[in-house]
This record gives structure tokens, sequence and C-alpha cells, in this order.
């Protein structure tokens, strides 16, 4: 346990060394492991030469809306294939899921025309629109929402609730761990997301974190102290969300398959 949890941290151990040292020291060979004097001159530097709080204003806007609208529609649709019996229910999840073998590359050039007619290039809502249908957390949510027993159900039903206030009241409380661990994992992948934010923007005050840094790159170089300095900076709210709801994530992921 010891050896893998250092062989996990060890890559942010890296990073915050590497952030402390200077453009010199990060491309010296022989390696050098620590730097002589550290230096926090990157952190300064990278607020100043590239807009980096507004690159972190955008990766805020996007994931939370992103996240936000996919539980909304995640939710409701592993619902309707876990408790509603309906013509064809079956053949549409296995449709749905099918979507899992499609490589995401393939849809990029077909979201990107979609965006482009509806006049949503370099705008929140052309990045947020393609990942508001999560396929990963509508079958996740389905296996718990197929878990929870049907007499609560039939007992709501017998007392005059709705579907839809079945749904509200009852289901969503008892299926929050799988709705946490959706967060984060949809989270984090919206965060890091790089590909999408660099296709449909071209300005520079719409790019999100991952474009911002990456931008860091050219033909002079990568300047690894400011690299660094901004990967930490910027894996600072998913360690949070991850410390803040733990126990949840990791109830949610071994609950998940879990039936009756």
């Amino acid at each position: 346990m010891v050896l893998a949890s250092f062989a996990s941290v060890m890559p942010f151990i890296w990073m915050l060394i590497t952030s402390l040292k200077t453009q010199a020291e990060s491309i010296q060979i022989p390696l050098q492991m620590l730097p002589a004097h550290p230096d926090f001159s990157a952190y300064s530097r990278i607020l100043h030469e590239i807009p980096f709080m507004q690159f972190y204003l955008n990766s805020i806007l996007s994931t939370f809306f992103t996240v936000t609208l996919q539980m909304v529609v995640a939710t409701m649709a592993a619902y309707s294939f876990a408790r509603l019996h309906f013509r064809g229910r079956n053949v549409v999840f296995i449709l749905c899921i099918s979507i899992l073998m499609v490589p995401g590359q393939a849809f990029l050039i077909p979201q990107f025309l979609v965006v482009e007619k509806l006049g949503l290039i370099n705008t929140l809502t052309g990045m947020i629109l393609p990942g508001i249908f999560s396929i990963y957390a509508t079958f996740l949510l389905r296996q718990f929402f197929m878990a929870v027993p049907k007499e609560m159900e039939e007992a709501a039903l017998m007392d005059g609730y709705s579907h839809f206030a079945i749904f509200w009241r009852i289901m969503l409380p008892l299926v929050r761990p799988g709705i946490i661990a959706c967060v984060i994992i949809n989270g984090l992948w919206s965060w890091n997301n790089l590909m999408w934010p660099l296709i449909v923007n071209t300005s520079n005050d719409k790019l999100t974190l991952p474009v911002g840094l990456a931008s860091l790159s050219s033909r002079a170089g990568v300047e690894y102290p400011m690299l660094m300095a901004g990967a930490l900076m910027a894996i600072i709210p998913m360690l949070m969300l991850f410390i803040l709801f733990q126990r949840y994530f990791i109830q949610g992921i071994a609950s998940s398959g879990v039936k009756g």
C-alpha cells in the first residue's frame, strides 16, 4: 500500500518540485531532483503572461453547467429505463449503450457542424451543449434505481404520488451516492477536456485551462516551471471536490452493481 501510494503521489510531488525550479534546472541533464534555490516566480508569471484567471473561470463555468445538465438528463433517463415500463425500453437502452463503443473523436465533426449552424462558435453554450447527455452516467444511475425495492414505489403510488413525485422525493435521495460519483467522474472529464474546447473556440478569452496550459508549448520549447505551476493550480478544485465527497464516491462505485 505504501509503494502504491508513493507511485500515485509521486507525479504530484514532481509537479510541485518542478514549479519551484528555474527553466534551466527543469531541463538540466543529468536530472536535478531539488531546486538549488526554490523560485516562486513561475506562479507570478503564469498569472501575468497569459489570461490564466480567465481560463480558470471558463473551466469552472463550463464544468459546472455541463455536469449540472448531465445530472438532470441522466437521472431522468436512468429512472425511466429502470422503473418505467414502455414499449421498446430495452431496445432504446441497448442503442444508447452501443454509443459507448464508438470513439468520441467520431462525433467531433458532426458536433462542430451542428454547433456552427446554431451560431454557437466561441460561446459557453457551444462548449456545453454536446456534453449534456452522458451515457455512462445514465447506465451507472440506472443500476442504482434498479436496486431500490419496488415496494417503496408501490407504496408511494398507493398514496397518490405521481411518477415525477416518486422520482423527486423518494428516488433521488436514495441514489445520492451514485449521483455524487457521477458528478466527480464527469466533472473530472469535463475539467480536463482538451479536444472539444480547442475545436469550438478560436477566441483567446473563451479558452479553458487545458487549452490555455497547452498553449505554453511552442516551437521555442516548453516552459516547464510555468506549465507545472499552472497544472498544480488547475487540480485544486477537482482535488477539493474528491476530498469532500470521497466517502460518497467510494460508496457509489462500490454499490453500483448491487441489485436488491
